[in-house]
């Protein structure tokens, strides 16, 4: 009996020291510590049309605002196209300016008998497809002169060049880069949660972001999205014996980022628990 009593009190006295030395900790914790990376976000920038480009005016490291003109082609060859394309509007104008007073004096003869009905029919027909033709005309003017427009690429959003792939001079596709742009804003954190954590970490939990430059600014920042997929941790982010884990990607928007918040910087970001919280 003396045994079974001494096991008891072993096996509560672990129990307790357990709570006191794990649990207890566990409800000390006010934040969770992650870490991961500024995203590197980028867009490559062409052109719709083809061409010869003629001007690229900015370099590596330039700091590009949303709108300005970042490179041209020659616009010669699409200028003339769009003068082509008027100058058929007009001969079709007229044309069917004319078709329309010959419809007129048939409908007035045909009344006469001065004209059969198949001749009426056939200025009709000829009128039906000049008034078509001019319609596609038109269209194809609208074309010109997107192409026109499209000799110009401009900058979708501020960031800074991060690749010049092409110089003036050269012949491009359509779609074919000639910058690669480093997209400056929003600017979000990607780092990994483990399984454990999962269920205590929520959209919009707030959170502070260290950099490892000393002395650096805190950044604040809020979770903004939670993969519902788990994934087994990258090998750049923890230990050996932890890449096995599971875990899953979180995405934390920076609040406040500037030039010291640099797309692929590592970070330290520290999730903030609510007090109430394990």
């Amino acid at each position: 009996m003396k045994k079974y009593i001494f096991i008891a009190l072993a096996a509560l006295a672990a129990g307790i020291a357990f709570y006191f030395y794990f649990i207890k900790e566990i409800e000390k914790r006010t934040d969770i510590t992650v870490y991961g990376n500024v995203d590197v976000r980028q867009v490559d920038l062409g052109f719709r049309v083809y061409g010869r480009v003629v001007e690229m005016p900015y370099e590596e490291g330039d700091v590009i605002k949303t709108g300005d003109l970042i490179a041209t082609l020659e616009r010669k060859p699409y200028t003339d196209q769009v003068l082509e394309a008027e100058a058929n509007i007009a001969s079709l104008e007229a044309s069917l300016a004319n078709e329309e007073k010959l419809l007129a004096r048939r409908f007035e003869l045909i009344g006469s008998g001065g004209i059969s009905q198949e001749d009426l029919d056939n200025v009709f027909s000829n009128y039906e497809v000049l008034k078509a033709n001019l319609e596609q005309a038109r269209a194809s003017l609208a074309i010109q002169q997107k192409n026109v427009e499209d000799t110009n690429c401009f900058a979708p959003t501020d960031g800074f060049i991060l690749t010049r792939i092409r110089e003036p001079g050269s012949i491009v596709n359509p779609g074919d880069s000639v910058y690669t742009l480093s997209i400056a804003s929003p600017v979000w954190i990607r780092a990994f949660i483990s399984e454990r954590d999962l269920g205590i970490v929520y959209p919009g939990m707030p959170a502070n972001i260290y950099t490892d430059t000393p002395g650096g600014k805190v950044y604040t920042g809020t979770v903004g999205f939670i993969s519902p997929v788990s994934e087994f941790t990258p090998k750049t982010v923890e230990t050996t014996e932890l890449r096995t884990d599971l875990v899953y990607r979180i995405r934390v928007y920076a609040q406040n980022p500037d030039r010291g918040l640099r797309q692929g910087m590592p970070v330290t970001v520290k999730l903030i628990l609510p007090e109430s919280s394990p």
